[in-house]
């Protein structure tokens, strides 16, 4: 019961904390509406560049292509080709 009354406290005070933004929809001047906005949820800082890492060259011989979906599907061709069927 303690708790049910707790997470309605919580959820009453919470709607007050959200209800106390900046109202800039009503600011007829675009720039001022923009400048708003901005103040109330700055832009993130992109100076700095992403560092780019480069890929590694690949291990595997790309001259030999195996194609181990078809191996697997031989190997269970011959399994299944092996049960005795009405023995």
């Amino acid at each position: 019961m303690k708790l049910l009354v707790l997470l309605a406290a919580i959820c009453a005070f919470s709607q007050t904390a959200a209800a106390q933004t900046a109202d800039c929809k009503s600011l007829p001047n675009p720039d001022a509406r923009l400048a708003c906005y901005d103040k109330s949820a700055p832009p993130a800082a992109s100076s700095a560049k992403p560092v780019l890492r480069s890929v590694p060259p690949s291990k595997i011989d790309s001259g030999k292509y195996v194609d181990s979906i078809g191996a697997e599907d031989a190997l269970m061709n011959a399994r299944l080709k092996s049960i005795c069927r009405g023995c």
